[in-house]
C-alpha cells in the first residue's frame, strides 16, 4: 500500500539508505585494503565488486524505475547472498584446522545492511533477509561442527553452542526487533491511510466542521431521536435527458449538478446525506442540532433556487435541455447517526420527516414550484422569512400519508425572468414581490402566509 501521506519521508528514507550503503562498502574496502583473512582475499574482492555493483543498480532503479516491488526483492536477495559469501570467508573457507572465531569487522556488515533493509520499513524484506542470512548462517556453523568433531554428538554440540553461535543469535534478535518495528509501523500507516481515506469520503458529503466531528467521535455517533431540517432537490424530466444523451453528457450534467447543489449545503453548514440518482437529499441538524438549522435550511433552498436557475440558463445555451430543479423542505423528528448494517456502515436520518421531504419535492413539481416547505419549518425559523412570492397552500394532499399538511411554494420564473402564475387549481395569497438578495441581510418580510 503506497501512502500518499508526506511523500518526501520516502526521499529521506532513501537518502539515509544510500548513506548506510556507502558505510558498508567502505567497510568492505577498508578490510579488503588493510588485509583480510588469509585464504578469503579473492572472496573478499568479489564482495567488494558485488556490492559496488549492486548499490549503484540499486540507487539508479529507485531513481528511475520506483514503486518496482520485486526490484527491491531482488536487491534484498542479493545483499543478503553478499553477506552469505562474507560468512563463508571467514566461517568455511578457512583450514579445518584453524580457529574461527567470528569477531573480524567484516561481520558488521551484517547487521549494516539488516538496518539498511528494516529502513525500508517492509517487514516482507526483512524476513528474506534475515531468513536467508540466518539458514546460511546456522548451517555453516553447524558444517563447522561437524568438520571439527566428528567424536561424538556430546563433543558435536558443544562445539557448535560456541561464542559463534551467539552472534549468530545476536543478529537473530535484532533481525526480530527491526522486524516488530516494521509491522508496527506497517499497521500505523495503514490506520493513517484509512482515516485520510475515510476523511476524504466523509468530505464528500459533510461539511469541515461535521467532517471534524465525525472524525473525533467516530462510532460514538450511534442512532439518536433529534430534530433537524430535512431537503430534497431532484431534477425534472432528467429520466428524458438520459434517454437520449450520451454517457460523457449525463456524466457531466449530473456531475456539475450534484457539485453545485453539494457545495451551496456545505456553504450553510448542511450535510449530504445521499445522492439519488439525480437526486440529493441533505440535513441541517446533523450530528448537532442548532437553533438556526431552519433558517440555514432556508437560506440554502433560496440560494439554491438562483443557482440552480442560472445553471439552467447556462446550460441552455450551451445546447443542453433546460433541467428545472425542484426542492422540498421540511422540519422535524429524525432519527439520525451511524447505521450499522454489517458489511457497511452509514452516517444517515430515517424517520417520517424524512419521508415528508421527499414528498414535498414530488409536490413541487406538480405544482410546477422551485421550491416547496412546509409550515413545521416557517414555524421554526428564527428570522422572519425573506421577502418572496411567496403562496400558501391549506391542507396539501400528499402521496402516501394520510394527513393533510400545510405548504408553502413560490412561482417558477419564466424564460423572460418574469413570475409565472400560480396554477388555476391552487388557492393562496402571495405575499410580496420576488425580491431575492442574500438571506442574512434581507428585509424583514411578514410571516408566510397563515400556518
Amino acid at each position: 500500500m503506497t501512502s500518499s501521506l508526506h511523500p518526501h519521508w520516502a526521499f529521506e528514507r532513501e537518502v539515509r539508505a544510500i548513506l548506510l550503503r556507502f558505510v558498508a562498502f567502505a567497510i568492505l574496502l577498508a578490510n579488503l585494503i588493510l588485509g583480510s583473512r588469509e585464504g578469503a582475499e579473492t572472496t573478499q574482492r568479489v564482495v567488494v565488486i558485488g556490492y559496488f555493483i549492486i548499490s549503484v543498480a540499486s540507487v539508479a532503479t529507485a531513481r528511475l524505475l520506483p514503486g518496482r516491488s520485486w526490484l527491491k526483492t531482488l536487491f534484498v536477495v542479493l545483499d543478503a547472498l553478499l553477506v552469505t559469501l562474507i560468512l563463508y570467508a571467514h566461517i568455511l573457507a578457512g583450514p579445518v584446522t584453524e580457529n574461527h572465531n567470528l569477531t573480524t569487522t567484516s561481520l558488521v556488515v551484517a547487521f549494516i545492511l539488516l538496518t539498511h533493509v528494516g529502513l525500508k520499513l517492509d517487514r516482507r524484506l526483512v524476513l528474506v533477509f534475515s531468513g536467508i542470512v540466518l539458514t546460511a548462517w546456522v548451517t555453516m556453523l553447524a558444517i563447522t561442527a561437524a568438520r571439527h568433531h566428528t567424536a561424538s554428538v556430546s563433543s558435536l554440540l558443544a562445539s557448535f553452542f560456541n561464542e559463534d553461535l551467539g552472534l549468530t543469535v545476536s543478529f537473530g534478535f535484532t533481525a526480530f526487533a527491526i522486524y516488530l518495528l516494521a509491522r508496527d509501523h506497517d499497521r500505523t500507516r495503514k490506520e493513517a491511510l484509512k482515516a485520510d481515506q475515510r476523511r476524504h469520503n466523509l468530505s464528500r458529503f459533510f461539511s469541515p466542521l461535521v467532517v471534524s466531528e465525525l472524525q473525533e467521535r467516530g462510532q460514538a455517533l450511534g442512532l439518536q431521536r433529534r430534530n433537524a431540517a430535512i431537503m430534497f432537490v431532484d431534477l425534472r424530466d432528467f429520466t428524458s435527458f438520459a434517454e437520449t444523451a450520451t454517457a460523457r453528457e449525463l456524466a457531466f450534467v449530473l456531475a456539475e449538478f450534484r457539485q453545485l447543489v453539494s457545495q451551496t449545503i456545505f456553504d450553510h453548514g448542511g450535510t449530504v446525506d445521499k445522492f439519488i440518482g439525480d437526486g440529493v437529499m441533505a440535513v441541517f441538524g446533523q450530528p448537532r442540532p442548532t437553533e438556526d438549522d431552519a433558517d440555514r435550511a432556508l437560506a440554502c433552498a433560496l440560494d439554491l433556487v438562483d443557482a440552480l436557475n442560472d445553471w439552467r440558463n447556462h446550460g441552455v445555451r450551451n445546447g443542453y435541455p433546460a433541467l428545472d430543479a425542484a426542492i422540498g423542505l421540511h422540519y422535524g423528528i429524525v432519527v439520525g447517526g451511524v447505521l450499522d448494517s454489517g458489511c457497511h456502515s452509514e452516517f444517515t436520518v430515517i424517520g417520517d420527516a424524512v419521508n415528508v421531504a421527499q414528498r414535498l419535492e414530488t409536490l413541487a413539481k406538480s405544482l410546477d414550484a422551485p421550491v416547496v416547505i412546509s409550515s413545521e419549518l416557517v414555524a421554526r425559523l428564527r428570522s422572519p422569512a425573506p421577502a418572496a412570492a411567496w403562496i400558501s397552500l391549506k391542507a396539501a394532499h400528499l402521496p402516501g400519508r394520510r394527513l393533510p399538511i400545510d405548504v408553502c411554494y413560490l412561482l417558477r420564473e419564466n424564460a423572460s425572468g418574469g413570475v409565472e402564475h400560480a396554477p388555476a387549481y391552487e388557492t393562496g395569497v402571495s405575499q410580496t414581490a420576488l425580491q431575492r438578495s442574500v438571506f442574512q441581510s434581507s428585509p424583514p418580510a411578514p410571516d408566510v402566509g397563515t400556518v
